[in-house]
Order: structure tokens, then sequence, then C-alpha cells
């Protein structure tokens, strides 16, 4: 049973890698756009029928202004890597959505919201594109479908264990202890590091894209240290799913000259 659990998880392992476009290395994903983007689109559409949606406004015009120029630069990027067609699932939209907490997300698929309440923080169109970046970054490299593969192994893992200790004779307690101990390790050791890398990683593809799109990709800089000042308790780094401020800041700073090479590559050498 051990010999097969383990086969079984390699075998998932295996034939689940996908190549990330942006880095070139494999990436752990069981979901196919084709099962994800369906779904991811419902939900859209049903969330904003929950929610009141900011339309017509300087605001509203300035996410869908920014959102159609970060989604064109992402297809030059796709294009002149040899990636053509890699978008042609996507369905883009962006909305503005009535909602004082300080976030915007987009699902796989491209479908992007923004709350009014993270606008006080972008403050411009080129800081909407900084937000805007990493968001879409997050739905090009399927970090979703990721991190739903990452879930699912964890679950696997889980069940391996408790299957072997029940194997072994183990007694109720020794199992109770292993299913605690696997629980916060799994989540703190691989689950949330995993989390962080796709947060820097959406980073720096959202700097390129933003860049490419002719926007300043100094601005991150500058918005990340305007969230910092926000105030608020924030977990340690290590408990988190995302970097700290610091940490993003410092990251941030390193990008920026690699991010104006990239735009530099398609003609792009002045930004707003």
């Amino acid at each position: 049973m051990r010999k097969f659990i383990s086969g079984l998880i390699f075998t998932v392992l295996v034939v689940s890698c996908s190549t990330n476009p942006f880095t070139g290395k494999s990436t752990l994903n069981f979901q196919s756009n084709d099962q994800i983007f369906p779904t991811a689109f419902a939900e859209y559409d049903q969330f904003l029928k929950e929610h009141k949606v900011i339309t017509g406004t300087a605001d509203a015009e300035s996410i869908k202004r920014v959102g159609q120029r970060i989604a064109k630069a992402a297809e030059r990027w796709f294009n002149a890597n040899g990636y053509e067609g890699y978008l042609k699932d996507y369905r883009w939209e962006y909305n503005l959505v009535q909602d004082e907490a300080v976030n915007a997300w987009c699902m796989p698929g491209g479908k992007i919201v923004f709350y009014t309440g993270i606008l006080p923080v972008t403050k411009t169109d080129t800081g909407i594109a900084v937000v805007m970046g990493h968001e879409v970054a997050h739905a090009l490299a399927n970090h979703g479908a990721q991190r739903m593969s990452a879930a699912t192994l964890q679950q696997y893992g889980a069940l391996a264990g408790n299957l072997a200790l029940g194997m072994s004779g183990s007694s109720a307690q020794t199992v109770e202890l292993f299913n605690q101990a696997y629980g916060i390790g799994s989540q703190v050791g691989v689950m949330l590091p995993f989390s962080r890398s796709h947060e820097s990683e959406a980073d720096a593809i959202g700097l390129r894209l933003m860049a490419i799109a002719g926007y300043n990709p100094e601005e991150a800089v500058k918005l990340w240290q305007r969230m910092s000042q926000m105030g608020g308790e924030a977990p340690p780094e290590i408990m988190s799913t995302h970097p700290s401020n610091e940490t993003r800041i410092q990251n941030l700073k390193q990008l920026v000259p690699a991010a104006k090479q990239e735009a530099a590559k398609f003609g792009v050498t002045s930004f707003e």
C-alpha cells in the first residue's frame, strides 16, 4: 500500500506539470483552463450581481483604460516570445466595485475587480497599473490553478500519512499528533511559502507588463511605500500569504531596471 501511495503521488507530480512561460520552469498544475475558466466566469458574473458596480465615472474609466493597456502589453509579450494564441480563451473584463476594502483581484481567465477602497492608494493611472499588472500576472501564470493543485497534493499527503499509520497499528493519539504536526508543518513550511513565491513572481511579471504598456515601473515602489504607511497590524511574514511590505519594496527596487530593459525590447523607453 505504501508503495502504491508513493507511486500515485509521483505519477500525479509527473503528469501534472506545466511550463511557466515567464520563467521557463515547470509548475505543478492539475487544472486546465477548460476546467477552470467557465467556473471563474460564472462566479465573476454572480459577484457583480451581488455588489455595486461603478460605471460612467472617471475612476471606472481609468480601470478599464489601464486594464486594456496591460492586456495589450501581455499579448505583445506572449506573441514576441513564441506563445501566439496563449490568451485566446481569456475574456478580459474590468470593473470598479463600491467597497472600502483596499483590494483588487483577477480571476482565472482575466476577470478583474478593483475596489474603490484601493483608489486613494493607487492615486493615478500609473498606480492603478502597478496593481493591475500584479493581478493580471496571477492569472497569466495560472497561480490560482497551482494553488488548487498544491492544496490537492497537501490532502494526498495527509491521506498517505494516515493510511501508513493505520497499517502500522499506531494509536489514535499518534494519528492525531501526526495530523496536527502535518497540518501546521505543511501550511507554514510549504503552502505559505508557495503563496509568497507567487506574490513575488506576480510583482516581477506585473512590472514588466506595466513597463511594456508605457507606465513607469518605479511607481510600484512608491505605491508600496504608501501602502506600508497605512498602518495596521500584519502577521509575521513566515505566517503570511504575502511578503512583508519591507521585503516587497526592496524586491521591487531590484526589479525595476529589468522591467525597463524588457520594455526597451518593445521600443518603449519613456514612461508616464
